[in-house]
């Protein structure tokens, strides 16, 4: 999963290596009060996913 996130995150940016990524990722800082309004709101969920949680 890390490496999953990693490669994405590559791509995002445009990123063919590590060196690069370093070069042109930019760090953003999300607060708790973003995080809560960019998920879908009125959602039922069923089964929580066992490596994903919300605080």
């Amino acid at each position: 999963q890390l490496i999953g996130g990693l490669r994405a995150g590559m791509g995002m940016v445009g990123a063919r290596n590590i060196p690069e990524l370093w070069e042109k990722a930019e760090f953003i800082k999300v607060t708790w009060a973003g995080l809560a309004e960019s998920h879908p709101h009125n959602v039922q969920i069923t089964k929580e996913a066992p490596n994903y949680w919300i605080r």
